[in-house]
């Protein structure tokens, strides 16, 4: 039970949190929140692409297969 309260409790505060945080930093950038909270949602989807291309470029079986390709020549 006193799990379950904890839970709703964190589960209340996330947003109020966040959108504080929005706030502040629109705020301090004297910027409208909208602009703010969209960069930032762009921002996160080109920080995903880059990882998921290094992730890609990095995976162990190809950094294998790259090196065996290497030693043959």
């Amino acid at each position: 039970m006193l799990m379950l309260s904890l839970f709703r409790l964190v589960a209340t505060v996330i947003p109020w949190v966040v959108n504080l945080a929005t706030w502040l930093l629109a705020r301090s950038l004297n910027m409208p929140e909208p602009v703010v909270h969209d960069t930032g949602v762009f921002v996160f989807a080109q920080v995903q692409t880059i990882e998921n291309r290094v992730g890609k470029a990095l995976c162990p079986m190809r950094l294998m297969r790259r090196l065996r390709s290497l030693l043959q020549r």
